[in-house]
């Protein structure tokens, strides 16, 4: 048996060589992973920099597709069923880290902005999208007594967009991307562009707009021009960034908003799971895999103004700034 891991994926391949003796394990950068390497291996872990289609996967005999990820839009879901192979995400695996981060970016731009925006003293917050981030975000916004309206209308849940867009100061996405038909995608509700011209029109003029969910949610273009200030974690085309909405930007980062050491554990501890089921393996609990203190990386206070910063200063970098980023402590 033999399984293919993306190189930034951590405790994985450690846990697999201790206690999986017979299992081969190959970890690769993402650019390594095509259909030459894959063609011979069972199983792959993955992330979003992979794209699992016919093209990488046609002729393996791989039977198993595991993205350590909550989202799974870089996965052909289709093509995978069709031909027998397996496929798992991690939902909520970093929802505690991405809420953090929304955390951290509220307060950094209610302290920038508050000489302008006066209705942030007590601010009201639109989630969009209550799932294992959106439900953890409200019960933050709860804690420090915003009012909240929530929108999730396949859950059944909370108010409409247009009522979201005319009563928040604050409004933060938290929906998976699904492209309309013109886009690759199918017939039905989907969220690409789910902020667009005409919501953002809609919104209070100094409205804080907030993207950690997947690029493409946003429309960058309107959003450069609507005037809003925004903040920005995940990006159309990235790591290819539009420059000038990078300098726009309150804050911006490298798609890091998960990036915890207790979020990459729990991906890495449900793709074992899967791998553990699907091949008749004994279990493996990293629960109490050692993580050296030295790679820990900035958690304190400011945090994601200095990423900022960084991005901001090398945008040609966002793939190396992501890769080097050290893990959060949550």
């Amino acid at each position: 048996m033999r399984i293919i891991t993306d190189t930034y994926i951590p405790f994985l391949l450690e846990a697999v060589r201790k206690e999986w003796p017979q299992v081969e394990i190959l970890s690769l950068k993402p650019e390594e992973i095509d259909a030459d390497s894959v063609k011979d291996a069972d199983v792959l872990v993955l992330r979003t920099r992979t794209r699992v289609n016919e093209a990488l996967l046609a002729g393996s005999r791989v039977r198993l597709v595991c993205t350590a990820t909550i989202g799974y839009d870089h996965i052909d879901t289709d093509w995978c069923t069709a031909n027998g192979i397996r496929w798992m995400s991690c939902p909520g695996c970093n929802a505690q880290a991405v809420c953090n981060y929304i955390e951290e970016a509220i307060e950094e731009t209610i302290s920038n902005l508050q000489s302008q925006i006066s209705n942030l003293q007590s601010p009201t917050i639109g989630i969009v999208g209550v799932g294992h981030v959106g439900s953890l975000v409200a019960k933050m916004a709860e804690r420090k007594g915003m009012k909240i309206l929530l929108n999730d209308p396949p859950k059944g849940i909370g108010v409409s967009l247009d009522e979201i867009a005319r009563n928040c100061d604050i409004i933060t996405f938290h929906v998976p991307l699904i492209l309309p038909p013109l886009h690759g995608g199918i017939e039905g509700n989907f969220t690409y562009h789910l902020c667009d011209e005409s919501f953002l029109s809609r919104c209070k003029p100094d409205a804080i707009i907030i993207n950690a969910a997947r690029g493409g949610v946003v429309d960058e273009q309107a959003l450069l021009h609507s005037g809003h200030p925004f903040i920005l974690d995940t990006w159309e085309n990235e790591p290819n960034l539009n420059p000038a909405v990078l300098a726009k930007a309150e804050r911006a980062s490298m798609h890091i908003a998960g990036y915890s050491v207790e979020g990459k554990r729990n991906a890495s501890q449900m793709c074992l799971n899967a791998i553990a089921e699907e091949f008749d393996l004994p279990l493996i609990d990293i629960s109490e895999s050692p993580y050296s203190s030295e790679k820990i990386g900035d958690s304190a206070p400011g945090w994601l103004s200095r990423i900022s910063n960084s991005l901001k200063a090398n945008p040609a970098n966002f793939e190396l700034l992501r890769k080097s980023y050290l893990l959060r402590e949550e």
